[in-house]
């Protein structure tokens, strides 16, 4: 099987990019595929923190690209699981050293031996977007509900339809459902109104999330778990895997929004 390479994006900085690419590909490696995250935030470099892979770095993906080592001696295998890996971006260089061509060559060596490469897009719509949206096969287009950040989701959005690689999947990240309920927060249902894409799933706000990033442990590993968000990440792989599992199952109620009261009643 030759690996699906899926980019997770978005318009604005701050939305959860990074830790959504490494609790999806901490969450596809529990279910037994072979899994490769790739940074290309190259000059920045965050994958690895949150992944705790930042202390056995050697070759970054700028050194694969130039020719200073091969493929595989760029990437770091998570011992947490054997089938989980990293190639980390380049902290000392820019996003130019990189070109979209560079990095179709780099997915299609990797595409041989793995079922699943994540690419964690930079922010914003210039080189390093191009460079991780190009060799994509699907791309997951990350926003909070907020209006801001949905602005610039939309933005994306029609930048891929236009390149070809849309219309996306969405994933709300930091959804407060009290905020929600009390009209401080846009709805899932308001989110999905303006962008018009399929949603991929939702991540409830957790602070497990923050935790897990800081100890390098993605809360999607901690699998005895029932937080929310890590429940909510192993879902969206399921997804991914093509299963059919509904949004927040987190009551029998029918209906998405019925779900979403009863699990708002319930905190």
């Amino acid at each position: 099987m030759h690996a699906k390479v899926i980019t997770v994006t978005s318009g604005k900085g701050g939305v959860g990019k990074t830790t959504v690419t490494a609790n999806l590909a901490a969450a596809l490696a529990m279910l037994g595929r072979r899994v490769v995250a790739l940074d290309a935030d190259i000059g920045l470099r965050n994958l690895d923190v949150v992944m705790g892979l930042e202390n056995r770095i050697v070759y970054d993906l700028v050194d694969v690209v130039e020719g200073r080592c091969r493929l595989p001696q760029a990437m770091i295998r998570d011992k947490r699981f054997p089938e989980l890996y990293l190639i980390p971006a380049a902290q000392t260089r820019d996003k130019m050293a990189v070109s979209p061509s560079d990095m179709v060559l780099v997915c299609d060596q990797l595409r041989q031996d793995m079922d699943y490469v994540l690419i964690d897009s930079p922010a914003g719509i210039e080189r390093g977007f191009r460079n991780a949206v190009a060799p994509a096969d699907q791309v997951i287009v990350v926003t909070n509900p907020e209006v801001s950040a949905v602005r610039d989701a939309d933005r994306i959005v029609g930048l891929l339809e236009a390149e070809e690689h849309g219309p996306g999947q969405l994933i709300i990240n930091r959804l407060k459902p009290q905020m929600v309920a009390r009209g401080d927060m846009l709805s899932i249902a308001d989110v999905l109104d303006i962008l018009a894409i399929d949603l991929l799933g939702v991540i409830p706000e957790d602070e497990d999330i923050l935790v897990g990033s800081n100890r390098g442990a993605p809360v999607a590993m901690n699998g005895s778990h029932s937080a929310s968000a890590g429940q909510a990440f192993r879902n969206i792989a399921r997804r991914l895997e093509g299963e059919d599992v509904p949004i927040m199952e987190l009551s029998h109620q029918g209906g998405l929004f019925g779900r979403l009261r009863a699990w708002m009643s319930g905190r």
